[in-house]
């Protein structure tokens, strides 16, 4: 028996990267999965592979800022699969043009949270009233280990964004705690992904951000979607308002300018 047996769950973004292998391990475990994201494509994809393998998945297009999109993801979700257990909001953005306060203009800020705290906030206002309907369920919010150190190179509003997940989420754990609904946030550290690739496009840069990862060495997608797959199962039914920080040591060791003293 899968770990997920009998839950649904529906994934933003999961048409590539982190939100992609969460919907394979999801799949696998046996949770019905809804693939959403806004590459029609890639989303299909990702749905025909756990399909492939014996496992219940569909896709729904959408955009989270948008709000008749989102309430249509969850309402044909429940047609699909007779109900949803868990939200998992993993859709996000992080454009080249966001950098320091000084130069990210209106524009980028804007798309920025549009996207990762509005996109959030929509979702679970969307997906909500489902999950009472189911009689409770989990909601995973993404955020990063940014939001908890500062980004090394700047992000501003990806930063600022993440933050906000954090305490967005908070609230939503006490609110509704009482209905059996569970909301914590999962913040990973440097995962090997496109979006790392981006930040650390070469050799030196990446050496540089190693010295800095106690464990010496990034993250996988794989191990971001199993500690997902535990806040989704109820393996995880006494968690909520947490912030599951999947980051390799990030953000508890003491750095020096040598890198992180693992000896004290």
């Amino acid at each position: 028996m899968g770990r997920l047996d009998g839950k649904v769950a529906v994934i933003t973004g999961s048409g590539a990267g982190l939100g992609a292998e969460a919907a394979r391990v999801f799949g696998k475990e046996g949770a019905a999965v809804v693939v959403n994201d806004i590459n029609s494509e890639a989303g299909e994809q990702v749905a025909a592979e756990i399909r492939g393998v014996g496992g219940q998945a569909q896709f729904i297009a959408g955009d989270v800022r948008n709000t008749e999109q989102v309430e249509r993801l969850y309402a044909e979700a429940k047609r699909a699969f007779g109900k949803v257990n868990v939200l998992y909001n993993n859709a996000g953005v992080s454009p080249e043009d966001d950098a320091g306060v000084v130069n990210t203009g209106d524009s980028i800020w804007d798309l920025v949270l549009d996207i990762n705290v509005k996109g959030v906030a929509r979702c679970c206002r969307a997906g909500i009233p489902y999950l009472r309907a189911a009689g409770g369920g989990s909601i995973i919010n993404v955020a990063s280990f940014v939001a908890t150190l500062g980004a090394a190179t700047p992000q501003i509003a990806y930063t600022a964004s993440k933050g906000a997940v954090l305490s967005m989420t908070r609230e939503i754990a006490i609110i509704h705690a009482r209905e059996n609904i569970r909301a914590n946030t999962l913040s990973p550290g440097p995962v090997r992904t496109a979006l790392l690739e981006k930040f650390l496009s070469t050799e030196a840069e990446r050496q540089r951000r190693l010295l800095h990862i106690p464990m010496g060495r990034f993250g996988e997608a794989r191990e971001i979607a199993q500690v997902a797959m535990f806040l989704a199962s109820e393996e995880s039914s006494y968690i909520t308002g947490a912030d599951l920080r999947v980051d390799g040591g990030i953000t508890a060791a003491y750095v020096t300018p040598e890198g992180p003293s693992l000896d004290r």
